[in-house]
Order: C-alpha cells, then sequence, then structure tokens
C-alpha cells in the first residue's frame, strides 16, 4: 500500500479552469475577461520596453549568479521603499521601514501570514467580503483565523459606513487587511476621507494594518494610489505592506514582490527585520534576483524611470478608456445606469454585479469568459469587442433580471 494512497484529488483552481476552458473554446469571438494579467489592444501581454532595455542592460554588465540574501538586493530594496512611501518621506527619513524582497506578491503576503503567526499569535485577521480569494488561503494555511468585514451589498454598492461601522467592531490587537488601491475583485477604493475615517478607527482600536499593493500605478497614479499607504505609515507605529511588482512592471513570471514593515522607531524596526529575515530563510532562503535587477535598473535610471511612469499611465488610460467605452455601448441598451459601477471602480477588474447563472449564461451563449463572482478584468477586453461585450451583457440581463 502506497503512504500515499489516502490523499484524494481536490478541484483545481477556478481561474486556471477558465484558463482551460477558454483555450480549448473554438469560437473566433470568444472574449477572456478571467485573468488578471494586463492585456494590450491587440490581445497581447507585452513586456514593457524599459523592461527590455534592462534585460539587454543586464545581459551585458550582469557579473554573478550568486545568491542576494533572504532580504533580497540592497538596492531593490531602497528604491522599492521610495516609490511606495515617496522620496521625501519622514518614514524613510527616521529608517522606521524594513523591506524583505519576496517571489511575488503572493510571496509577501504568505511572508507576513508567517511573521504574523511566529512574533503577534494574532487571533484573527479581518480581510473584506469579497476579497482575492488566495488572501483566505494563504492566512488559513498559517493557521490564522479568518474574520471578513462587510465591502459590496447584494446591490453591488460599495458600503463604507457598514464597513467602518464593522471595524470599530473589531477586538483590540487583531490584523485588518485592507488594499492599497484598485480593490481586487471590486475595482471600489476607498477615498481621501475615508481613508482618514478608517486610520482613525485602527488608532482607537489599536488594530494593526495589512495593506495588499498590488496595483499601484493601475488606479489614479503612482502617487494618488500610495495615499492610504502614506497615511497610514505617517500616522501609526505599526502595520504590514506586501507589494508586487508584477503588474506595473509587467513581469508576472519573474515573481518580484515585497514584504515591507513600518515600526515605531529605528530600533524597533531592526528587531523585526531579523525577524523576516529568518522568516523569509525558513520558507525559500532566497528570493529570485533577476526581476528584481530589472526594477532595480529601470528605477535607478532617471531616463527609463520617466519612460516606465508614461508605460503605466498608457496602460492606466488604455483600461480607464474601455471602461467608458463599455458604458458607452451599454447606453445603446438602456443600461447605462445599471453598469454605471464600472466607471466608479478602478483598476485590472470590475465587479459588475452579476449572478452566477448570468455568468454562466455569457460563457455558454456568447463565449465570454469570467469568474462566477462577476468579477470582470477589463484589462482583458480590446476595442473591437466592446460592442459584443455590450450586446451580451443586454442579453444576460434582460434574460435573468
Amino acid at each position: 500500500m502506497s503512504m500515499f494512497e489516502h490523499i484524494q484529488r481536490v478541484p483545481g483552481d477556478a481561474i486556471l479552469g477558465l484558463i482551460e476552458a477558454f483555450k480549448n473554446d473554438p469560437r473566433s469571438r470568444k472574449i477572456d475577461l478571467g485573468v488578471g494579467v494586463y492585456r494590450d489592444d491587440k490581445g497581447d501581454t507585452p513586456i514593457l520596453p524599459t523592461v527590455k532595455d534592462a534585460e539587454r542592460y543586464l545581459v551585458e554588465h550582469e557579473t554573478t549568479k550568486s545568491y542576494i540574501g533572504s532580504h533580497g538586493a540592497a538596492d531593490y530594496g531602497d528604491l522599492v521603499l521610495s516609490l511606495v512611501f515617496g522620496a521625501d518621506s519622514e518614514v524613510l527619513a527616521q529608517q522606521r521601514a524594513s523591506l524583505t524582497q519576496s517571489p511575488g506578491g503572493t510571496g509577501a503576503l504568505r511572508l507576513a501570514a508567517d511573521f504574523l503567526r511566529t512574533n503577534l499569535s494574532p487571533r484573527r485577521i479581518w480581510i473584506s467580503d469579497p476579497t482575492w480569494p488566495n488572501h483566505i488561503g494563504i492566512f488559513s494555511a498559517a493557521g490564522i483565523e479568518i474574520k471578513r468585514y462587510p465591502y459590496v451589498d447584494d446591490q453591488n454598492h460599495f458600503v463604507f459606513d457598514l464597513m467602518l461601522e464593522a471595524l470599530r467592531q473589531i477586538p483590540e490587537g487583531d490584523i485588518v487587511l485592507l488594499h492599497a488601491c484598485c480593490h481586487n475583485p471590486t475595482g471600489y477604493d476607498l477615498s481621501r476621507e475615508q481613508w482618514q475615517a478608517v486610520l482613525e478607527v485602527l488608532r482607537e482600536r489599536r488594530l494593526l494594518p495589512l495593506i495588499d499593493m498590488a496595483y499601484q500605478g493601475f488606479g489614479h497614479g503612482l502617487d494618488e494610489d500610495a495615499y492610504g499607504v502614506r497615511l497610514l505609515a505617517d500616522n501609526l507605529d505599526a502595520m504590514i505592506i506586501t507589494f508586487s511588482c508584477s503588474k506595473n512592471f509587467g513581469i508576472y513570471n519573474e515573481r518580484t514582490g515585497a514584504f515591507i514593515l513600518v515600526a515605531g522607531n529605528k530600533e524597533e524596526m531592526l528587531n523585526i527585520r531579523s525577524q523576516a529575515a529568518i522568516t523569509a530563510r525558513e520558507n525559500y532562503s532566497n528570493p529570485p534576483a533577476h526581476g528584481a535587477s530589472v526594477v532595480s535598473h529601470v528605477l535607478g535610471n532617471d531616463a527609463l524611470r520617466q519612460q516606465w511612469v508614461s508605460e503605466v499611465t498608457e496602460m492606466r488610460q488604455r483600461i480607464r478608456s474601455l471602461r467608458e467605452q463599455l458604458v458607452n455601448a451599454l447606453d445603446a441598451h438602456g443600461l447605462r445606469e445599471r453598469f454605471s459601477c464600472v466607471l466608479e471602480q478602478n483598476g485590472m477588474f470590475s465587479y459588475l454585479g452579476l449572478s452566477p447563472e448570468q455568468v454562466d449564461y455569457l460563457r455558454d451563449e456568447y463565449g465570454i469568459y469570467m469568474v462566477r463572482s462577476g468579477r470582470a478584468s477589463m484589462a482583458g477586453l480590446r476595442s473591437e469587442q466592446v460592442e459584443d461585450m455590450a450586446a451580451a451583457l443586454a442579453d444576460a440581463v434582460k434574460k435573468f433580471d
């Protein structure tokens, strides 16, 4: 008898299943709105020109493939901290922040979970309902109890008042996971006034914020999207940030992220930084170097950095344009108000307020693929597909609403 005989097969990841189903669909006018990667108007996920420039430089000038240490490359850490907090940040001037390079944003989240379990033994982490499903998996796997706070109601409206009231009821010392910008899956973001209100509750209830920052630059701009993170860091003596370069540098398969800790002073920072190194060492020892080298070269070169900012702006503006095109096309079907949420949301994803039955209908009848929650990756839509998308949505609404 094999020692593996008792292990049961489990269902695969739903999004990966969508990829396979879309690939096998023979229809020429099919639309893939399932996977969270940026695509251009040709349907490709391009390598940014600045990334290619950096890689050409590295081919000629890279001198070693040696380990880079558990915290990762020092220049990467300094440049990403400056990107997150701003070059003139008091947090950085006071040396209150530590960065540990991670294998993507997911790796950063797992570092955060293990660091919390080992060093704080938190009773619970509070996560928005809905959220990116892997948030639940990561923190559950680390042995941290999951609790939820409301974010969107049954009518697909952002319910900030209910969210804030729920935060006020959280027991002291618990963790609260917040999305820095471009909330996944809904696209609904906090305003500056709402961030201020959240700060007051976090401070009053002595809650530890964990900010997931996967889409900086895809909402309103690099600095604008960091507003909430910077506000909390300036006013709290403890917080955690998990950061990803996958989207804004387009280096999805290089697995380049960061686990960032903010402490009350330099001495505290050095203490927690030492623990972060152990957490990384026990997970994967050293992070991959190539993606971080690319990011460091781009951010460390004034001309390339300026070009990269333009590339991020172009991606953001294209997604915004697709939102506007879709709502305008829906107007012809009398559905502008029904789908006005598309214009209220930011980033790659739009929460369309569709039922699972409507999502299934769109897939079966029109070859339009999205996750059954009704989350659509707007970055997967092409301009030439907008009219087809609007007509299909109108049909699904008419049939099921």
